[in-house]
């Protein structure tokens, strides 16, 4: 990554959106920060200004012209997010007053920070570990209740500090392993095996704990893809505006209308569902209406929940029950919901009895929001699990990491009941400390933090 060779530059960057507005935020991190902004802002003196104040004043042009009045608020290191000495500048949100404030800024020495890169000092000053920097960018990204709440326990720490108290008693036992090793003639044993057994059992045991709530996880940060799927005319759209409030999809009595799919998110108790509105399936000759049906079929199978809505006055239920066996088949790890709709056409709501069929319906009626109520529960029940635990693992390197550690961890298991050599032991548990140590930046690369930053947000 092209500026970690080059952190002890002052950066700056724009860290509120683009545009015109009330306000904007200018960030200046870096050690010549007081002096660069000092040189443009007439009214104090910043290097007799403590950490931690906000002044009122004027920052000019090299002519002396009047840019603008503004707030400036001063943070000197360690006492900033970065651990630099850092200035935030609010000024009023004309897109020119912050151009002529960012050219100032430039002119005097400072440079345009790259993506992420404000966190990623933060994270080589010491400020926060690899996990909780990445989890910055989850709270920023974060869309619901819960995807906010995930982020916030990770950035205060939640999974490292788990993760760095078993990956220390690791290294307390590979030292003393190690130190076997230099006593290798008099056949001494430091390290008590039956403790090193149970503390790699432990460490298994958390590290599969943590992998296994990836799948819960992962719908929280990014949503849950609901396909609504089924023959033409069967309310599919209709659906969509319903659950959505808004005439998102054209709604028509002609077969085919919808030709390719409509997409748009509903947070249903805290979790972001992802609805897909698609083309009905059926044979058809029409070029255009046969690719949106293809097109069905493909975001079928990305699918973690699909509902297959019939038309309960013109499809048997049988014939319904049978595709939803079929996609049951092809797709074992997709949850399958079928829907009735249009049941306003009948007396009662009970009445689709019992079958043979252990599939579960859901009554609805679209057009008239019907049984819409039960259809989110049982979207919301169709959601893995939530984890017992606070701690949830989001990140797919995160998780990719905790499940090679895991093997590692396994090979140590096998290797203690196998009673093999003590520098064998510590070079598969040296494994599993780099995989652990490589989720909060204890080992790591340049590779790896310019992937990690570079899909910030500049000005964060």
């Amino acid at each position: 990554m092209k500026h970690l060779s080059s952190h002890q530059d002052t950066i700056v960057a724009l860290a509120t959106p683009p545009g015109e507005g009330a306000l904007a935020l200018i960030r200046i991190s870096g050690k010549e920060s007081i002096p660069i902004v000092n040189a443009i802002f007439t009214s104090k003196d910043l290097t007799e200004v403590s950490s931690h104040q906000a002044i009122f004043g004027k920052i000019q042009s090299t002519d002396n012209q009047l840019i603008d009045e503004v707030i400036l608020t001063l943070f000197r290191n360690p006492r900033s997010f970065t651990g630099e000495d850092s200035i935030e500048i609010s000024c009023h949100g004309s897109p020119y007053i912050v151009q002529q404030i960012m050219q100032l800024l430039l002119a005097k020495g400072a440079r345009l920070a790259a993506a992420g890169e404000f966190t990623q000092r933060a994270f080589l000053n010491g400020k926060m570990d690899l996990a909780q920097a990445e989890a910055v960018a989850d709270l920023i990204a974060a869309h619901s209740e819960a995807a906010h709440r995930v982020a916030l326990t990770q950035m205060r720490g939640g999974i490292s500090e788990e993760i760095k108290t078993l990956r220390q008693q690791l290294l307390d036992f590979t030292s003393l392993i190690e130190l076997e090793l230099d006593f290798g003639e008099e056949d001494v044993e430091f390290a008590d095996r039956s403790q090193l057994i149970d503390l790699v059992q432990k460490t298994l045991a958390l590290t599969q704990n943590l992998t296994s709530t990836f799948q819960f996880g992962n719908a929280i940060k990014n949503g849950i893809p609901v396909v609504i799927a089924g023959k033409p005319n069967a309310g599919k759209s209709t659906l969509l505006n319903t659950l959505l409030g808004e005439e998102k999809a054209i709604v028509s009595d002609i077969p085919g209308t919808t030709r390719d799919f409509i997409e748009d998110e509903l947070v249903i108790d805290g979790i972001r569902f992802r609805f897909v509105d698609t083309a009905g399936l059926r044979e058809t000759e029409d070029k255009v209406e046969k690719i949106g049906v293809e097109r069905t079929q493909a975001k079928i199978q990305e699918a973690q929940i699909l509902l297959y809505l019939y038309d309960t006055t013109t499809s048997e239920q049988a014939e319904a029950y049978a595709e939803v066996i079929k996609y049951q088949k092809q797709l074992p790890d997709t949850q399958v919901l079928l829907v009735a709709n249009k049941i306003d056409a009948f007396a009662r709501l009970d009445f689709f009895p019992p079958t043979d069929f252990d599939i579960p319906i859901v009554p609805i009626s679209a057009q008239e929001k019907i049984g819409l109520d039960t259809l989110k529960e049982r979207l919301r029940e169709s959601v893995i699990e939530k984890p017992t635990s606070d701690v949830v693992i989001t990140n797919v390197r995160h998780y990719h990491s905790l499940t090679e550690a895991a093997q590692a961890l396994t090979q140590v298991q096998q290797g203690l009941a196998s009673h093999i050599s003590g520098d064998l032991l510590s070079l598969d548990i040296r494994e599993a400390l780099q995989h652990l140590g490589s989720i909060t930046g204890e080992v790591t690369t340049d590779e790896i933090l310019g992937n990690i930053f570079s899909k910030f947000c500049i000005g964060k």
